[in-house]
């Protein structure tokens, strides 16, 4: 019987761990291959290509980015061909699965709860044409009746899974790689579909280390493990991260959620030499509200978390994004702009502020009326509004959102958003409420933005707020966007002297011996020529270093400096801009 799963995944670089994970249980029953597609390709181009392939029974692996899409192309599979059998599994379609048969006619089975084991069974008795009512974990029609059978239990020994990662060649080259070195969560919170699952249970260690050299050998851009708490068994996620460590792999980064709260001073310690960019954190917060905490059964210890967060931090070699949720319990606009400004002045290198979702089986849901949590029943099920915040709020916390997007977690602003909050505004939120203002008044959310339109409207903002110390702050930011656009002319609204730069020969002072000594000294046997297009020199109005490394306070009076930015592939190499003003002087 011609059997394949399918999977339409949100991106092209990402891969779906699921199907994998069923192709590779039922190796033995019968080959069983796996398609993936992203949502973005149109669902009469995935059915026919589906089509092609003369399939009898097609699985599809579901989730709230893609049931709409995936049901689509169900639809258009099952008029051109009736006679195919479809079945859905993954976790949007476990909860509520006998209705979802009930509703839609061209499903034929769905797979609720871990489906290794139920997908087995399911091909052997398609495969003998057996009755399908002792198959644990399916739900079936037998004619107009839909039978929901009994509820599977968990898998005790993980490492009875093969894995679905064990060969490769180029398939998965600058992908992204998901991979889970365990199931389940300590935890028990009420957003999250883990809350249904009771414990955590791993894969053997040697086996994650295979899988792990699979895709440090394959190539893969990153591996995002997907363990609910990676660190919630403390020795086996170090033993993990050692590996890896040991490893130094130089073209991949492996991304954990972890819990910062359980993480001990061995933990800090090791972290302390890992190279820079090989580990990812994301941590979640969500609030920093006692009550909210508590409603959603969260044990956290945000005192713990910070201090944790910020000797990472000073580590310089691991990024952590750390993760807000909007329309939690309790949480109005006023309480979640507190949470707001309690993790963002932790400083992370990502501030990911997401919007609550009412998980089918999620006990938010099942408590939706209780919090009066309204929301449209259909993916991504986002709240609206709630006894505690309103639509409107919901709006504005969307647009503040998009903005620390654009302007915070890609870093090309980082010293001119410092600056202005410390010097100008009494909170951080406080200033992104006032730049959401001007953004959404100039109706910047109507049309995209390249990142140098991103400058050009800041530097708009600046001028029309006035700021008494308006010149220091387009230099800040000059000094921004020299770091991250090689090349590239900022306007700041007002004429520079660079009356130096007819003055300055700059093939002499990349000839200078001081400069390659101190500043280039890995460059020395470079020629001139090609040295060029590897740094530029820029004028700045102010001792712009010194006011950087002194916390973005300004000396009194104007100080003119000259500063010269190394690059490598287009961006400045971290740390690598030099103060070179006596050198320039002498010279001009």
């Amino acid at each position: 019987m011609n059997t394949i799963l399918v999977s339409l995944n949100s991106k092209f670089i990402h891969s779906n761990l699921a199907i994998r994970y069923l192709s590779r249980y039922v190796a033995d029953v019968g080959n069983v291959d796996i398609h993936e597609f992203t949502i973005n390709q149109s669902p009469d181009y995935i059915a026919a290509e589906i089509y092609k392939l003369s399939p009898e029974v097609v699985g599809f692996s579901t989730y709230i980015w893609n049931l709409k899409e995936t049901l689509k192309v169900c639809e258009i599979l099952k008029i051109v061909k009736p006679e195919i059998k479809i079945l859905l599994g993954g976790p949007e379609v476990s909860y509520d699965g006998d209705e979802i048969l009930k509703d839609i006619p061209y499903i034929d089975y769905i797979i609720y709860g871990e489906g290794e084991e139920t997908f087995k069974e399911f091909l052997n008795a398609i495969k003998d044409d057996k009755d399908l009512n002792h198959i644990k974990g399916l739900i079936y029609r037998d004619g107009d009746t839909v039978i929901r059978n009994q509820e599977r239990g968990l898998i005790k020994d993980l490492n009875t899974i093969p894995s679905p990662y064990d060969s490769f060649g180029d398939e998965y080259e600058n992908k992204i790689v998901y991979y889970e070195a365990s199931r389940g969560c300590p935890f028990n919170c009420q957003y999250c579909l883990s809350s249904t699952l009771k414990g955590v249970r791993v894969f053997d260690i040697d086996r994650v280390k295979n899988d792990l050299t699979t895709f440090i050998e394959g190539k893969a851009k990153q591996v995002k493990f997907v363990d609910r708490t990676f660190n919630a068994n403390k020795d086996y996620a170090l033993e993990i991260m050692a590996f890896i460590k040991e490893k130094q792999p130089d073209h991949i980064n492996f991304h954990f959620e972890i819990t910062a709260h359980l993480i001990d001073d061995e933990f800090l310690d090791f972290l302390k030499d890992v190279k820079e960019g090989l580990f990812q954190f994301e941590i979640g917060v969500q609030s920093t509200n006692d009550n909210t905490i508590d409603a959603i059964d969260r044990k956290t210890d945000f005192d713990k978390l910070s201090e944790v967060t910020k000797r990472i931090k000073s580590y310089k070699n691991i990024h952590q994004h750390l993760d807000l949720i909007a329309g939690l319990p309790y949480e109005g606009y006023e309480s979640f702009i507190n949470s707001f400004n309690d993790v963002y002045n932790l400083k992370p290198e990502k501030l990911q502020l997401g919007f609550l979702k009412l998980l089918k089986g999620s006990g938010l849901r099942l408590a939706k009326d209780k919090y009066g949590y309204k929301y449209i029943d259909e993916p991504p099920y986002e709240v609206l509004q709630s006894n505690y915040i309103s639509y409107g709020e919901l709006l504005k916390l969307k647009g503040i959102e998009d903005l620390v997007e654009k302007y915070y977690n890609e870093g090309y602003f980082e010293h001119t958003l410092n600056y202005i909050i410390k010097n100008h505004y009494k909170s951080a939120f406080e200033f992104y409420e006032d730049l959401y203002k001007f953004w959404d008044f100039n109706q910047y959310h109507m049309v995209s933005h390249s990142r140098i339109g991103l400058y050009d409207i800041l530097v708009d903002f600046i001028n029309l707020r006035k700021f008494v110390d308006s010149l220091y702050i387009t230099q800040i930011l000059k000094f921004d966007f020299t770091l991250n656009n090689k090349n590239t002319k900022l306007k700041l609204g007002y004429e520079e002297n660079d009356e130096y730069k007819g003055r300055l020969n700059i093939h002499e002072l990349l000839r200078n011996e001081k400069i390659l000594s101190e500043y280039l000294s890995q460059y020395k046997e470079l020629p001139t020529k090609k040295l060029i297009n590897k740094v530029v020199v820029e004028r700045f109005e102010m001792n712009i270093l010194k006011a950087i490394s002194d916390e973005y306070v300004i000396e009194d009076g104007v100080k003119e400096t000259f500063i010269l930015f190394e690059y490598k592939n287009g961006r400045i190499t971290r740390g690598n801009a030099f103060d070179i003003t006596e050198i320039v002087r002498e010279m001009i």
